[in-house]
């Protein structure tokens, strides 16, 4: 049974971008590792052979499982969303109560996230606490460090 994966538009566009280079550039280039090293003579012996053997095994199953993703990749269409309060795709702008800092998160699905670029993961504790709350509202959300307070501030799409 495989897993529905959400995606936004960027976000499918990079995994079946990784997929076409994979199956195209390094498949290539582990088929040349093979044959040069079939030509280094017997097999039994080569460890060079032994090694592009493996690593074209590794490389199956690493494309079989990105296959296996995009076949259960789903595209979340962001102009049917509610805008009105926090969800997937939801750029919010939240005041931490305790320091009154200011940070600004876009939540997306967990295989897209990236805290360089400000993108959290719906499945963290943050992405979970802030899930349907409205501008305005304060979410008390459990972290590994303890408790943080965040009001919402601003949801924008």
């Amino acid at each position: 049974m495989s897993h529905i994966s959400y995606y936004t538009e960027e976000g499918l566009k990079k995994l079946k971008d990784e997929l076409h280079q994979l199956k195209t550039h390094e498949r290539l280039y582990i088929s040349k590792q093979i044959a040069e090293a079939r030509d280094k003579g017997d097999l039994s012996e080569n460890a060079e052979y032994d090694a592009a053997k493996e690593a074209q095994g590794l490389l199956e199953l690493k494309i079989s499982k990105m296959e296996e993703i995009m076949s259960s990749a789903r595209l979340i269409d962001a102009s049917t969303l509610d805008a009105t309060k926090v969800l997937i795709l939801s750029k919010v702008k939240l005041k931490n109560i305790a320091n009154g800092s200011i940070m600004a998160y876009t939540l997306v699905a967990e295989n897209e996230a990236d805290l360089k670029a400000n993108k959290i993961s719906v499945d963290s504790p943050i992405g979970k606490g802030l899930l349907g709350k409205k501008a305005g509202e304060i979410a008390n959300i459990i972290v590994p460090s303890g408790s943080i307070k965040l009001e919402v501030l601003e949801i924008s799409r």
